[in-house]
Parts: C-alpha cells; structure tokens; sequence
C-alpha cells in the first residue's frame, strides 16, 4: 500500500529540514511498521537500517549485538561477551550516534516501537535509558524515524525532549487508497464489471473509510472478505463483510483481540481495567462518577483505572467524559467480552448498530 502524503513528509524533514525528527505514532494496524519498511527500501539498505526494537529490546547486551550484528554501517565490530549493562547502552548509545555509510556520510535509523528501549530501565544504572536516548539521538548527525503505537505514552517522553522531535500521527487512508485496494482485491474480471463499479463507488468507498476508520489493516480484513464473498453473493457488501470479520477467529477478530490483550497488560489493574472497558461498551460516554458507580469502586481508585487505559490509549476523554478510543475496538469489546461466542445474529445487530454510529454527523460539542 503506497501512502505518498505521509511518506513524503518524511523524507522531506530527513532530506530537507535535518534538524527534525519524525516520531510516528497509531493505533495497531496504523500502518507504521510499514512506513518504516517503505522508507527503509527507498534509501536503500547500505544507507539505512530497519530495527524492531520491540522484538530486540531482551537485554543491553543481546540488543547491541542484535543492531550491530546485522548492520550494513561501517565500524559495526561484535561486543564483547563481558559487557556489563551500563556498558553495553553506552555502545548502543555510540553505535546509533557515530554510524556511518559506505560514503562516510550519516545514515537513518528506522527504530520500530522505540520506548520499547523501557525494557532496559530495570537494569542497573539505566533507570533514564529512553531520555538517554532520545538526547543522543538529538544530537547525532545521523537521521531518525521513531515510531510508537502509544500515543498518550509518546507524547509524555518526548515532553521534557529536544524539540528536535516532532509527533506525527499515521493519517487514515485516502479515498483514492481504498479504491486501489479495492480494484486489486476485486478486478473486473472476478466480480464481473457491474460488481467492480458498485464497490468502487464513492458511497462504497466512503462506507468502507468509516467502517475502518481509515486504518489500513482493518480495511484489508474488510476487503479481502468482500473478495471472498464476491463469488457466493451479487454484489461485495462492506457491511456484510465486516460483520463475517467480527465472527471467531477471523482475521478482523483476532487483530482486534490482539491489541486488546497487549494494551492491558502493558497497563496496571488488568481485572479492573477490563471491568471498565465492558462498561463503556455497554454505554458511552460516561463520567468519572457513572464509571465509578457501575465498577462498585471509589471515584479516586476509578480515576487511577482510568488514567491506566488513557495511558496505553484505550479510553479517550472529552468533556471529563469517557469513551473507547477505538470504536471498533467497542464493538469487539461488545461481541467477544462474554462467557459465549455471539451468534451470527448478534453479530449482525452489533455491526448494524456500529454501521449507525459511523453514519451519526458528530455531535457539537458541549457547552461548558
């Protein structure tokens, strides 16, 4: 999926404005990693290097010999085995800030889930190791992207950062995104050419935006189960389609279980907090004191619940009033946050409800 807005950004502030540091932040299936890999393929590997530090960040010293160990930069020598921790960040530290290409010229560092360099703040004498390393980073006169699916937990670290950095949230996909998407996974020739105009008219296009919310792995999954319901039914439906992808074990079901698992249990409380996620999915939004009145807590404790789900961006709060982040992530919430799998049915009222709320105007906002 090309994403030329975005992408073109940022290799403008790599390229043209060196004094910028793109930090990308979304919510799961954003579409950041692949940013990350679409850049890392457009400066060429012996200029660049992709990291996931999310899958690398175990201890400082397998992280030094991980980024170094499959470094197309020069000077990338193995550490040591007897490194000690402190030692092995500081090489961390040395290698991103003095890396250099085959020209001896500065390089870009892709960092994928970059406070995941958290991991290491538990060993002795790290306990700063991400503001560490976003002020070498700042210095360095080598490029950075970082990215982070916690936005609220971003905007913290980088609060008291240079200001070198600067937040840029993955935008939805565009129109003429979902349409190219669309035409590949149903070509005339599979759907036949009345079905390829159908599901490739604006209103269509526009369904599909809203029923993903513009992020491109949810639009996949909705896509890739209308080409697969296109040869058993007359036209390629998003809204059928999303409810076949909110059925166990489905593509769309799974991605939304997965981020759901993982951001509660980088939270605190994770009975509590699941407590509270099935409140607002029953009724949204509510205050402090509803919440706190439905969960059988005190305000204080709920509060502190709360601000533990704003903090992995799983509540938003508007007004002093708070609602799931991620609609769709509600309705999943709705479905699968029982003691039984929903049936077709439930699914089809679920999705006919979430269908309506996509469709609502916005509210105004309220008065103070």
């Amino acid at each position: 999926m090309v994403r030329p807005t975005v992408d073109q950004r940022i290799r403008a502030m790599l390229t043209e404005d060196a004094g910028r540091i793109p930090v990308v932040v979304g919510l799961c299936g954003a579409g950041r990693t692949s940013l990350l890999h679409r850049l890392h393929a457009d400066f060429g590997p012996s200029e660049s290097q992709y990291v996931n530090v999310e899958r690398t960040a175990t201890t400082p010293e397998r992280f030094l010999a991980a980024l170094t160990g499959s470094s197309p930069f020069l000077d990338t020598r193995p550490a040591p085995v007897a490194l000690r921790p402190r030692e092995a960040f500081d090489a961390v530290l040395a290698f991103l800030a003095g890396a250099r290409g085959a020209e001896h010229g500065p390089v870009t560092f892709l960092l994928d889930e970059t406070l995941e360099f958290r991991t290491f703040e538990s060993f002795p004498g790290l306990r700063r190791a991400l503001p560490e390393l976003l002020a070498v980073i700042a210095s360095s006169p080598n490029r950075f992207v970082l990215t982070s699916r916690y936005a609220a937990r971003t905007a913290r670290a980088l609060s008291s950062a240079s200001p070198k950095f600067v937040v840029m949230p993955m935008p939805a996909l565009a129109d003429e995104e979902l349409k190219r998407m669309v035409a590949a996974a149903l070509p005339a020739s599979r759907a036949g050419a009345a079905d390829a105009d159908t599901v490739e008219s604006d209103a269509t296009i526009g369904l599909l935006a809203s029923l993903s919310g513009g992020r491109p792995a949810y639009a996949r999954a909705i896509v890739d189960a209308m080409a697969a319901r296109s040869g058993v039914e007359s036209t390629a439906d998003p809204v059928s389609a999303l409810a076949a992808e909110m059925e166990a074990n489905a593509a769309l079901c799974l991605m939304c279980a997965f981020s759901y698992e993982l951001r509660l249990h980088r939270a605190r409380g994770y009975g509590a907090l699941k407590a509270i996620l099935e409140i607002l999915a029953e009724e949204e939004p509510l205050t402090l004191t509803e919440i706190a009145l439905r969960l059988g807590r005190t305000p204080g404790s709920t509060k502190d619940y709360l601000s533990w789900l704003e903090d992995v961006d799983l509540v938003a709060v508007d007004q002093k009033r708070y609602r799931f982040r991620d609609p769709l992530m509600r309705m999943w919430t709705r479905l699968h946050c029982r003691s039984t799998p929903p049936t077709r049915e439930t699914i089809g009222r679920e999705v006919q409800r979430y269908v309506g709320v996509c469709a609502a105007p916005p509210s105004p906002p309220a008065r103070g």
